[in-house]
């Protein structure tokens, strides 16, 4: 975001928390005299990147542009990839790692042929999935790598200003550590000249003067004289956090709950080599549907593919801005809900710009150019159930009735939703599905809908599709639950209906316990279709006590 833009220091007041996070970028850049701010994310690659790995960036990308507009100030989103880190264990999801990688445990990822045989080394082919991944998202960041940092002299000087405080920043580490690590503890991670691995050793000698330390080879008792610059020795991964930022001069990272002990020591590490360190942000873990932390061993989670097979990337995003320093369950539940908050977040967006919405963010202040959806992600998984519309096209029969000039070419976001539901539907919805028969309390307000329906019919499908004949149904939905045993008394004295009915209906005719209007369902499903499916529920047989 290196193009100039008015600064407008207003946008302080804005209720959102990345003008909160940006604001407080602004301040230290006031107060550093800095004009471009520079904000990183970190990656670790030994995996493939996630949906955690999405959330971070995204989230990121938010702050930075309200940095942009409040201050006017360019800046700049470092992807960082740690890619000189050892490889500690075999990961799970390489084919044929044991035979593969196992030889290589302790290298750095940069330094271990390719599995998949496609690139340079293994750390060069995850960084190609990174990159390829934020690219698939739009991300506007640029790449680093470590191992080409580090080879090229980019942190030679906070190098060589950690050997010279290399026992302060000790002292910083070792009240954390164990007997056994504590006694071995350097910051300092040599690479062996031989086999390549990087070294836990401890330092048997520093030499500031000379820009090197003195280790003993454990295999052979040798001492070895290292290089603390151009690439022959990685800093341990603390230690390294904050050596980056106080070499690179970072303004802001963010970082999960589970970092927020490593946060204050990394910052301290960077006062101790004499930077302040970047302005932090802590977001909380995600949980699964039990409320347990999600864990890519145990496979609890909601992986980022799992969820744009069932939903649009912009309902992720709206899922990840939603109170990030709030403990969010993510599990595939939550996908419906997440996708309507964004269509309607959008909409708002159209008709009144909003700086504190979601929308306004994930589209980077401006509405996007195609169509609303002229119904909901739960309205078409409702059509999907009701009508047993197996496929996309058989589903688009039913959009047309609501949206007659509907068409994938005219409205590209509501064909991505009609395959969306009908995966959805197919996967997570219709399997649980199990409608019941009305019992005999409620027959009355069943049979009430469908004369009311029939009674109507010309008149409703005389109306414009869509909405206005939505509303005209739902006027007799209404009046057919104005029964026993669903009357509820208003406030003004008046007989109303109580949630019971609306509950009611979806439990017969769906199998849920719940669902959007059901007038707008009937009107995209058709009236005699409507009034063929509660017929169907009418016949079937109550069930006996005890039976579910």
């Amino acid at each position: 975001m290196g193009r100039g833009m008015n600064a407008d220091p207003t946008l302080r007041t804005v209720k959102a928390w990345p003008f909160e996070e940006a604001a407080k970028v602004a301040d230290r850049m006031a107060a550093t005299g800095k004009t471009t701010a520079l904000f990183e994310t970190g990656y670790g690659p030994s995996g493939l990147p996630h949906i955690g790995t999405f959330g971070e960036v995204a989230r990121t990308s938010w702050v930075r542009h309200a940095f942009t507009r409040l201050t006017g100030l360019p800046s700049k989103l470092l992807a960082f990839s740690d890619d000189m880190d050892g490889l500690r264990k075999v990961p799970d999801n390489v084919p044929d790692g044991e035979r593969l990688l196992k030889p290589y445990l302790g290298r750095s990822l940069t330094a271990i042929p390719d599995p998949f045989g496609t690139h340079d080394s293994f750390g060069a082919h995850n960084n190609a999935r990174l990159r390829a991944f934020l690219d698939a998202f739009g991300f506007e960041y640029e790449f680093a790598s470590a191992t080409d940092y580090y080879r090229a002299g980019r942190f030679d000087a906070a190098l060589l200003r950690m050997l010279e405080a290399h026992e302060e920043v000790r002292q910083v580490i070792l009240p954390t550590l164990g007997p056994d690590r504590r006694a071995t503890y350097s910051p300092f991670l040599p690479i062996h000249p031989r086999s390549g691995i990087v070294m836990q050793v401890p330092m048997e000698e520093l030499r500031p003067q000379s820009g090197t330390v003195v280790w003993r080879d454990p295999e052979d008792g040798a001492l070895i004289e290292t290089p603390v610059t151009g690439g022959h020795v990685k800093a341990q991964w603390k230690a390294d956090w904050a050596m980056r930022w106080f070499a690179l001069g970072v303004d802001y990272e963010m970082s999960g709950k589970d970092l927020i002990d490593s946060v204050k020591l990394s910052s301290a590490i960077c006062r101790v080599l004499g930077a302040e360190p970047p302005v932090s942000m802590t977001y909380e873990l995600f949980l699964d549907a039990g409320g347990q932390k999600i864990s890519k061993s145990k496979g609890n989670g909601l992986t980022i593919e799992e969820w744009l097979r069932y939903a649009p990337p912009e309902s992720l995003s709206h899922f990840m801005f939603q109170q990030p320093g709030r403990a969010k369950r993510l599990h595939f539940d939550v996908i419906p809900r997440a996708t309507d908050d964004y269509l309607a977040q959008r909409e708002k967006l159209r008709a009144q710009p909003d700086m504190a919405s979601a929308a306004w963010h994930i589209h980077a202040g401006e509405a996007p150019n195609t169509p609303e959806p002229p119904l909901s992600f739960a309205m078409l998984l409702n059509l999907v159930t009701v009508s047993a519309a197996d496929t996309p096209e058989r589903l688009w029969k039913f959009v047309r009735n609501y949206a007659p000039g509907a068409t994938p070419e005219t409205q590209p976001l509501l064909a991505r939703m009609v395959d969306y539901a009908v995966a959805y539907a197919r996967d997570f919805v219709l399997p649980g599905l199990k409608p019941r028969a009305p019992t005999p309390e409620e027959r009355p307000a069943f049979l009430a809908l469908v004369e009311l329906l029939r009674a109507h019919q010309a008149e409703i499908e005389a109306l414009p599709p869509g909405q206005p004949q939505a509303e005209r149904i739902q006027v007799d939905v209404y009046d057919a639950g104005r029964r026993e045993p669903f009357i509820q008394v208003m406030k003004d004295g008046s007989p109303g209906v109580s949630r019971g009915w609306f509950n009611a209906l979806y439990q017969v005719l769906v199998g849920a316990d719940q669902g959007p209007r059901f007038g707008s369902v009937a009107a995209a499903y058709g009236i005699p279709e409507t009034i063929r499916l509660i017929e169907e529920a009418l016949a079937r047989e109550p069930a006996l006590p005890g039976e579910g």
